[in-house]
């Protein structure tokens, strides 16, 4: 006779508090059934200095015959670009290349896009970039698998349908050149609704790209402001998905499979990726910053965004980047310094780090042992620190980081925002309900909710 093997206590945990909720003798309201499972969904990614170079053996394994390029005019001019175009080339490969996408895309970039690659036809797709691209390049390939959608079919409730993605869509190669979104591992597409002024997106793992390929190579030519915005980017991610709620707090459970979100809640698998990027982001982004020529910090930063990218992308993010899109799609002017555009500009990491402080000042009574493990991670002597203090610890830690790590706003004043924004603020977050579910303690009535909204956004002013 075989021992039962007694499963992890955490997973234990989860069950027995589940098991203890379920009663089949009486009918639930559907909509109030929490869920009971987690899954766990990324892409297979191939982390090396040089791993760029096998992208054609890579489309020539997959059986790739006309491959769309999907790159933005700077980065065309780099060697990642280059080194692609050279491997696509030895492997006899035809290949087109899109190179007019826009940083923080819009719903108008991405349409051109589309435009483009439809009448291409391609059999795969290579998106070589920052998240901009890569987010872009999976609405390229979801949109040419679904030539007869409308555009909002997809795009994320309330603000478009949710239609949820039941196709196999076709194979995408992503080639990161900077470290911070983690889109290479993720099933998530971010881009302005500019009739809505406000950041949205599409979310399902079949999105996912088939391929990460992560060259540390790739990332050496990031200037410093990009650096410190992408990997502030990191820490987020990291800090929202290891404070989300659980996933089986999450409402309501799905009918079907394929309708369980990409974003599911903290879970024991994304909680030991979360960690470990939220430790290795706040070693390694200051050396980047500072040196260009520390290439240790440089690759480390790397593998910390695609690990806060699986942590995230299985667990999702919250409050911070909830506010970060109104406040990106509003700015009043702000223009961040290091960025070589022709107009304003607030880097997604900067829009979602400003209102950091405020957060999880807000979040500390939710959940204040997993505050306390991530004030321990930026070097918090939390021995002596009380419970009901977790938030503020991990908010002055994050304050003292962010001054730290330099040419960061001290809060929305910093960015152009004042008090006579809060209101515009407050209501260009409401529509987020995709990561506003997963934040805890924020009202699930509306007016409640536009209050703690409200007080948030005036608290994120200066940290």
């Amino acid at each position: 006779m075989v021992a039962a093997v007694r499963v992890v206590p955490n997973i234990d945990r989860y069950a027995q508090r589940t098991a203890a909720r379920r009663g089949f003798a009486s009918p639930m309201d559907p909509s109030q059934q929490k869920e009971y499972a987690f899954e766990m969904a990324a892409s297979s990614i191939r982390f090396g200095p040089g791993c760029t170079q096998e992208v054609g053996m890579d489309m020539k394994n997959m059986g790739a015959k006309r491959v769309c390029v999907v790159t933005d005019s700077t980065v065309r001019q780099l060697t990642a670009a280059q080194q692609v175009e050279e491997a696509l080339a030895r492997e006899g490969i035809q290949y087109e290349i899109f190179d007019k996408v826009r940083i923080e895309p819009k719903d108008s970039s991405i349409k051109e896009a589309i435009d483009f690659a439809k009448p291409y036809r391609p059999d795969a797709f290579l998106a070589v970039g920052g998240g901009s691209v890569i987010d872009t390049a999976k609405l390229m390939n979801l949109y040419t698998e679904y030539p007869e959608a409308d555009f909002l079919d997809f795009v994320n409730a309330p603000l478009g349908n949710g239609r949820p993605i039941d196709r196999k869509l076709k194979p995408l190669v992503a080639v990161p050149t900077t470290a911070g979104t983690g889109s290479e591992t993720t099933g998530t597409a971010i881009f302005d609704l500019v009739a809505k002024r406000a950041k949205t997106g599409i979310a399902h793992r079949n999105l996912k790209p088939t391929l990460g390929l992560c060259d540390p190579l790739n990332t050496r030519t990031m200037p410093a402001a990009v650096k410190a915005s992408s990997g502030l980017d990191v820490l987020c991610h990291s800090l929202e998905s290891w404070t989300a709620i659980p996933f089986n707090e999450r409402t309501p459970r799905p009918a079907n499979p394929i309708l369980r979100p990409a974003y599911q809640g903290a879970n024991p698998i994304s909680d030991i990726f979360s960690l470990s990027a939220l430790r290795s982001t706040v070693k390694y982004l200051p050396r980047a910053v500072r040196d260009p020529e520390d290439f240790e910090a440089q690759s480390e930063m790397l593998l910390a965004a695609t690990l806060a990218g699986v942590g995230f992308g299985n667990a999702g993010v919250h409050l911070c980047h909830g506010m970060s899109y109104p406040i990106s799609g509003q700015n009043p002017g702000y223009r961040h310094a290091g960025y070589e555009v022709s107009g304003p500009i607030i880097p997604h990491g900067v829009s979602v780090a400003v209102s950091a402080p405020a957060v999880f000042r807000f979040t500390g009574p939710s959940n204040p042992e997993r505050h306390l493990a991530a004030a321990e991670a930026f070097g918090v002597d939390v021995t002596g620190v009380k419970r009901e203090d977790a938030g503020r610890a991990l908010a002055d830690a994050l304050t003292a980081f962010l001054a730290d790590l330099g040419d960061q706003p001290a809060g929305l004043r910093g960015l152009g925002f004042g008090p006579e924004h809060v209101d515009a603020l407050v209501e260009g977050t409401i529509p987020q309900a995709r990561v506003l579910m997963l934040a805890p303690g924020l009202a699930k009535e509306l007016e409640q909710e536009r209050e703690q909204l409200r007080d948030l956004f005036e608290d994120a002013m200066t940290h």
